[in-house]
Formats: structure tokens, sequence, C-alpha cells
């Protein structure tokens, strides 16, 4: 059964998530591109927050001494925020550019894909994704792959961009409302050169329904899905087939990886 966590049932997390932080959170949105420090930076410290406080919940423990495996981990920003919360803390990016963008160096990042992890089963205490499921070409292959590499009870955390929501173009929108190729064309015209983000390439359609449907055959038990950018108030958008596409922004699932089947 699928449930949008709401204020009637609020994890840790909840008390985080007020307007003060979404305005903080979606302004930053605007330097992505011209100074992606201060918006990784931002968005680092929230996701060590939203990690630190699920785990808590799920196993009554901090995040002192858990691996934490953060699948699309880029150039290595979400690094010092887990390093202070006590984590032991490995990306893993396929993108060797990437790796090294801001001149940062993560010691045990590892190069592959999140659709393949080269970790062994139940290798990690907590795998997190955030903002890469949009970026690859079958998402929900790598949340199998998510939870596969988590040990059982372990925590399990996928966050994504929804493609028909304000964000969902990167930096070609609006325009990808009337088509993720003609909002490339659209930004090569203005600009002079391709988007970062190549619709078909490196940027894709997920929607929020694709997120519910993942959630509801997994054998990871889900703990809550709610709309990562909003006050708690508003998590009840994640409910509203339609509305969910063009409000939620971005879709977040949180799961505790289940027991392994016997011979695994």
């Amino acid at each position: 059964m699928l449930r949008a966590v709401t204020t009637a049932r609020a994890p840790r997390f909840a008390r985080r998530a007020t307007l003060r932080r979404s305005l903080r959170l979606l302004g930053s949105f605007r330097f992505e591109q011209s100074d992606p420090a201060v918006f990784y930076g931002g968005l680092a410290t929230d996701t060590a927050e939203l990690i630190a406080d699920f785990y808590l919940d799920a196993t009554g423990r901090d995040l002192t001494g858990a691996t934490v495996l953060d699948v699309g981990g880029g150039p290595g920003y979400f690094a010092h925020e887990f390093d202070r919360a006590g984590a032991r803390y490995l990306p893993v990016e396929p993108d060797s550019s990437e790796m090294h963008a801001a001149g940062l160096s993560v010691p045990g990042a590892v190069r592959g894909s999140g659709m393949a992890l080269p970790f062994r089963d139940g290798a990690v205490d907590v795998c997190l994704s955030s903002n890469v499921a949009e970026h690859v070409p079958d998402p929900w292959l790598m949340a199998d792959e998510m939870v596969r590499v988590t040990r059982p009870g372990g925590l399990v955390v996928l966050s994504y961009t929804v493609w028909h929501g304000p964000f969902g173009g990167h930096e070609t929108g609006p325009w990808h409302y009337l088509g993720g190729e003609y909002a490339a064309r659209k930004y090569k015209r203005k600009h002079g050169r391709e988007p970062k983000n190549r619709f078909g390439r490196s940027l894709f359609a997920v929607g929020a329904a694709a997120g519910l449907r993942w959630a509801a055959r997994t054998p990871a038990q889900v703990e809550a899905i709610f709309p990562r950018y909003h006050p708690r108030w508003a998590w009840w958008l994640v409910r509203l087939p339609l509305f969910r596409e063009l409000l939620v922004s971005n879709l977040v699932v949180v799961a505790i990886a289940p027991d392994r089947p016997a011979g695994r």
C-alpha cells in the first residue's frame, strides 16, 4: 500500500520541511548552472539531514560508522556533509569528467553505472540517489540495484526531478512542456550551444506516477513518498493523479531494504 507521509504520520524529517526551507532550496536552484557550489552545497546539507533523520527513524541509530552509497554522486559535493555526520561516504558516477568537475577529491569514489552497481548484495547501510533518475535511460533498473546493494533493514532513498514539474527540463525549461526535443533545439538557438542535459541522451521524461508504480512493486518496505521541496503541509499533493505530475517537482521514495531470499 502506498502512502504519502503527512503531518498525521510525520517522520522526524517532516519537522524540517517548513516553508522557509522550501523557499531557500528553490531559490538556490537558479545557481545550478552558474555557481553549482551554491546550489549543491545547500542541497548537500539538506540531503544529509534527510538521510540522517530517516535512518534514525528506521534503525534507532545515527549515521556514525554507516556506509552511505551515493548513486550518481557527481563531483562529490555531498561528501563533506556525510563525513561530518560520521558516515563513510562512497559516490558512484559513470562520467569521469563529472567526477572531477568541481576539483574535489573523494576517497573511495567509484566509476560505475547506477544500472549495474559494482557492489555485492547488501554491501551498504544506506543507498541514496539525488536528482539522478531523470538522467538514466532505465531509472527503475537503477532503483532495483539500489535495493539490491543495501543490507536488509538498511535505508534506500530515491529522489528525482519530475518531468512535467517546473524544473523537469532543467536548463531548457519551461520549453520542455512543448517536448524535450523542441526544448533542446530552442536552447541551442538561443545560446549557440547544446544544453548540458540533452533530452534523449542525458535527460529523460520521468513522471511521478512511474515512481509510484516502482514503489508498489519493489520488495522493499516503502516508508514514505513525498515531494522533496514542499513544506510538509503540501505533501498530500502526491496523492492526486495528474496534479502531482505538474506540482510535485521532485519526488522522494524512502524504503527499507528487505531480507534476502535464501541462498542469496
